[in-house]
């Protein structure tokens, strides 16, 4: 655990203001008290990469930017580093994170505006390992913003190119087939094409 500590600490303390993201108000401990709390992880190219929310200092109410690291280590040919992906004017729900070699796949859920009609909508974006920059930005919104959608999982396929994206919504997702409030979006050849993935609703 202190080795965990001591690697958000230099996450924290050399990539956050080099983002545009703040270290919060409550200093070093809240900061790792949040991202222990969020984080999830994967492994790409013998790099550890790690999904998180942080609260951004200085927002009444509080605005949680969406952070993918890098984590230094012996096994990684590259330097720590940091990248945003989005923000939420709620704790981020649904932070799922894939890898393999031949990218990052992170998924969120997000709030874009305080109003209580305001729909929640999941990104998801393909970041490369190497230059830890966006490739590729996709996600899901309800027609016609009447209603939310929530992600659940991200999943990569046995063939290592397909990308499986699953959760639940309320109204339905422009494009989709079928009914109900749970979805599943088939992305062929994820990581190496823009071609957009076919959403069933169950």
């Amino acid at each position: 655990m202190r080795s965990f500590r001591r690697a958000v600490y230099l996450c924290a303390a050399m990539v956050l203001p080099a983002c545009g993201v703040e270290e919060s108000t409550g200093g070093l401990e809240e900061v790792l008290d949040v991202r222990e709390a969020e984080l999830v992880s994967a492994v790409s190219r013998g790099c550890v990469f790690e999904l998180t929310s942080v609260v951004r200092a200085g927002t009444v109410p509080p605005i949680h930017d969406i952070l993918l690291s890098r984590v230094a280590s012996s096994t990684c040919a590259w330097p720590a580093a940091s990248i945003g992906l989005g923000s939420s004017v709620i704790a981020t729900p649904g932070l799922s994170l894939v890898a393999n070699d031949l990218g990052v796949a992170a998924g969120f859920t997000v709030k874009s505006n305080y109003s209580g009609s305001s729909p929640m909508t999941v990104g998801i974006r393909h970041v490369d390992p190497e230059l830890m920059t966006v490739v590729r930005s996709t996600g899901f919104a309800v027609y016609l913003g009447t209603g939310s959608v929530w992600l659940g999982y991200l999943a990569i396929g046995s063939d290592g190119t397909t990308l499986t994206a699953g959760g639940t919504k309320s109204g339905r997702i422009g494009g989709e087939t079928g009914s109900g409030s749970n979805f599943v979006a088939t992305f062929p050849d994820f990581f190496t094409s823009t071609t957009p993935g076919t959403v069933i609703a169950y």
